[in-house]
């Protein structure tokens, strides 16, 4: 069966993606959205009740199902209200709980997987012309998902996926079970998608992996993610190359060599610990000890002085003793992230570590908790600190400052990643997003720094794309960078 047409979906029918998770579940939600539109959807309008609702969910943290059925549950009467309504359940809970979710929530109309997102539409039309809910999961990859129509939020960003699936066995990650194996892209495909993206006025890409340096896993070649660095390093336009999330057991001395020799892959590195005790480390299924961790933190500084470094860690998990977490501490010390990503241990059902023995209890969890935090934070601003006085070149985005508008200023990413929150100068211009505005750092706080000092502004073409509108229409491999959100 075809996927419908403009002209086959029903007249003006909207629709709203509601994403949980992940940057990847964000980037399939462009996905979604793109596919969608292809089919002759709308998207709804603030505070206006979509005909088709989309949740892309996630499975990594104990609520997710609770989230999930309570934000369900609250459809019923809006459904009822409103003769026609769809509602969609897909990502990583829908290939975990399958027909479990109907069982559930009778009134969900379609239940899809991580493997089969671009059969949404026809899924979507089978249901309204059935009038039956349909449930389609499938148990491997059938088509590379880059290859399906993509609405992007962003004129000057873009997401661009390397590989999807993990070869990892973590015992507190579903992941794996739930994204299967990893897939890996060929390079010139990859190199072929970047060049369209530039053609069209971006400016900065992400590289997108599960473990995302493992990348040449499945083809056999050990050096191919360094060697990808490098190659877009020759891409005339393309001025930032980022890319997340890596993994310390296949990040390599090549792949810190790219990153230092290649001018537009930018000094910033997302490297999660998950632990700082060999102990843990090795319950977790960790292949990579703590000597190991800051040996490659060491080298990475060593090759880029100034690079930020930030990185994902959990509290609390089983068997950890106070012990193990003062070795966490000791490598958030002698690291220096420049922030983190800290989560306290909630058990995943279908995961080795939620039967383990040990479990901590919840107030020994919440304690810990608050005190890597507040050791996360004080070396952050610590760090930033060094950045007062920096002139820095920031990458002006839209979404990135919520008090923007009562601050009169704009907000973006420095090479680093940092946050900038910049101040508009009317005598000089006011940068549209997708602008690069050269500035001076005069603030700094935990988790940003304040640029006061516009030293001045280039208008760029994603800046002028972005005021043509030109983001908008879905193309076969348009990718984006949005901020996470419904």
């Amino acid at each position: 069966m075809t996927a419908p047409t403009s002209a086959d979906a029903p007249s003006r029918r909207t629709y709203q993606v509601r994403t949980y998770g992940c940057q990847m579940n964000v980037h399939d939600s462009e996905r979604l959205s793109g596919l969608l539109e292809g089919a002759g959807y709308l998207p709804a309008a603030d505070g206006e009740t979509a005909d088709v609702v989309v949740f892309n969910t996630c499975a990594v943290r104990e609520n997710a199902d609770n989230r999930l059925y309570g934000n369900l549950s609250h459809l019923v009467p809006v459904k009822a209200e409103h003769p026609g309504m769809q509602i969609a359940v897909g990502g990583c809970l829908a290939q975990k709980d399958q027909g479990e979710i109907l069982a559930k929530a009778p009134w969900v109309d379609v239940v899809f997987g991580t493997h089969n997102i671009g059969s949404l539409p026809i899924l979507l039309e089978r249901a309204r012309i059935a009038d039956e809910a349909q449930v389609e999961i499938k148990e491997a990859l059938e088509v590379f998902p880059s290859t399906l129509p993509t609405k992007r939020d962003s004129a000057y960003s873009a997401w661009v996926s390397v590989s999807v699936g993990c070869n990892n066995t973590c015992t507190f990650c579903i992941v794996p079970a739930l994204r299967g194996k990893e897939k890996d892209r060929r390079p010139g495909d990859i190199l072929g998608e970047i060049r369209a993206l530039v053609d069209e006025g971006v400016l900065e890409v992400t590289l997108l992996g599960q473990n995302v340096n493992a990348y040449g896993s499945e083809f056999g070649d050990r050096e191919a993610f360094s060697q990808l660095l490098r190659a877009c390093g020759g891409i005339d336009g393309l001025e930032r190359v980022r890319f997340t999330s890596p993994h310390p057991r296949d990040f390599t001395d090549d792949v810190i060599a790219a990153m230092a020799e290649t001018p537009n892959v930018m000094p910033q590195l997302h490297m999660p610990l998950q632990s700082g005790s060999d102990d843990v480390l090795r319950r977790m299924r960790r292949s990579y000890r703590q000597d190991r961790y800051l040996g490659i933190i060491e080298r990475v500084r060593a090759a880029m002085p100034d690079a930020a470094i930030t990185t994902d860690i959990i509290v609390g998990f089983p068997g950890e003793t106070e012990s193990d977490f003062e070795q966490t501490l000791h490598t958030v010390r002698e690291s220096r992230f420049a922030g983190a990503f800290t989560f306290q241990y909630s058990k995943r059902p279908g995961t080795p570590a939620a039967t383990m023995d040990g479990q901590v209890p919840r107030e020994v969890v919440t304690e810990r908790y608050n005190r890597l935090v507040s050791l996360v934070n004080d070396i952050a601003w610590s760090e930033n600190l060094k950045q007062h006085g920096r002139v820095v070149d920031v990458l002006v985005a839209e979404g990135e400052g919520r008090k923007d508008d009562r601050t009169e200023r704009l907000s973006g990413r420095a090479p680093d990643n940092r946050l900038v929150h910049v101040a508009v100068d009317p005598g000089i211009g006011v940068p549209r997003p997708g602008d690069i505005v050269t500035c001076e750092v005069t603030h700094a706080a935990p988790h940003h720094l304040v640029a006061d000092r516009v030293l001045g502004i280039r208008r760029t073409r994603a800046g002028d794309a972005g005021e043509r509108g030109r983001s908008a229409p879905p193309v076969g491999v348009a990718l984006g960078m949005p901020t996470v959100r419904s």
